[in-house]
């Protein structure tokens, strides 16, 4: 289905862009206004700050719940900015509204759960208000689309989507990895949604936050949601991916917003070459193929297995260390290849099974 949007209305900080910044999580009355008001005098327009926390283990700090409400309508009627939190169930919906909370967003755990994406949905019918969903933690585009499709069903028309990464078991630089490619799909797919970059949840390290910054703005996203602490190293959740105010500041005074609008007459010959290289590629894939068939009947005159392990691992290898000669990365080549030879094992099943 397509996703019936209208726009979100949300208040620009900088251009074009929107930023949601404010702590991870509503520790007290005094950390929520101290907070607001520095970010309230760099010119942020949207305040965040998370009333109810789902932690990954039992124990942490989960949030004041209702206690904090009443902090976040001090917030809107001090600074002017309006608010946003995080619900998980309809309770939450509920509470949130009753304290007129303006934006609202539902996180990675909850958009994985479709009968909790259903429930919040149920909460929602009637209520016009911005909701933005983060992406799901294991990298499902369909699963973030579904969750997206159930809230517009329930009438919800300003809707967004929060990038905030993917788990994964093997954690090297990033948090939570980007595969920005994942975002880039759901652009193409639904050109006039929203995309909002969680920086903070993708590096979990504050120093990552201005390169992931900049990486959205270059990918043409349209907002970020950061985390910001008035005292990062005693913020009582996700300390090490928080930044104060200031230094926020200071990464949004550096950053550059391309220019969506700018003519492309000056790239109209390069992506000609393009398109011709892309042709000459198909053709190229497709003689490969035809060559992988005619394996494929060799294969099964002579009563031999598709799979030959020693070839593909050969293949990958030599593939891989001629890209990075070449000035890609192997990992890239790597994966290409691991998908010529998927297409190529299924062309040549075709023909030993028949």
């Amino acid at each position: 289905m397509e996703l019936e949007l209208q726009p979100l209305n949300l208040p620009s900080d900088k251009e074009r862009l929107t930023v949601i910044a404010g702590p991870c999580s509503a520790e007290t009355e005094e950390q929520v206004m101290t907070t607001a008001m520095q970010l309230a005098s760099k010119g942020c327009h949207i305040f965040r700050a998370g009333v109810w926390k789902p932690r990954t283990k039992p124990g942490g700090f989960e949030g004041n719940g209702e206690i904090a409400l009443p902090w976040l309508q001090h917030v809107k009627e001090a600074t002017g900015m309006l608010v946003g939190t995080e619900v998980a169930t309809p309770e939450h919906v509920e509470l949130a509204l009753k304290y007129g909370i303006d934006v609202l967003w539902i996180g990675a755990r909850s958009s994985a759960n479709p009968f909790a994406v259903q429930a919040i949905a149920d909460s929602l019918r009637g209520v016009d208000i911005p909701v933005l969903v983060k992406n799901p933690v294991n990298p499902d585009i369909e699963l973030w689309i579904g969750a997206m499709e159930r809230i517009n069903q329930a009438g919800v028309k300003r809707l967004a989507a929060i990038h905030r990464g993917f788990s994964s078991y093997d954690k090297k630089i990033y948090r939570n990895l980007p595969m920005w490619q994942i975002p880039i799909e759901l652009r193409r797919r639904i050109p006039d949604l929203p995309i909002f970059c969680d920086p903070s949840h993708i590096g979990g390290r504050r120093e990552l936050i201005a390169p992931l910054c900049q990486q959205a703005m270059d990918l043409g996203f349209d907002g970020l949601i950061v985390e910001s602490h008035c005292d990062p190293d005693k913020a009582w959740s996700d300390a090490k991916q928080q930044v104060t105010p200031d230094v926020l500041d200071y990464i949004l005074s550096l950053l550059v917003i391309r220019d969506e609008t700018v003519t492309t007459e000056g790239i109209t010959t390069l992506r000609r070459q393009i398109d011709e290289l892309d042709n000459q590629l198909m053709e190229t894939l497709a003689k490969r193929m035809r060559v992988c068939r005619e394996i494929g009947h060799y294969k099964k005159e002579h009563n031999m297995t598709v799979l030959q392990t020693s070839r593909y691992n050969e293949i990958l290898d030599k593939r891989g260390a001629q890209g990075a000669l070449c000035g890609m990365d192997a990992s890239f080549v790597k994966t290409v290849f691991e998908a010529v030879h998927e297409e190529s094992v299924r062309q040549q099943m075709e023909i030993v099974n028949k």
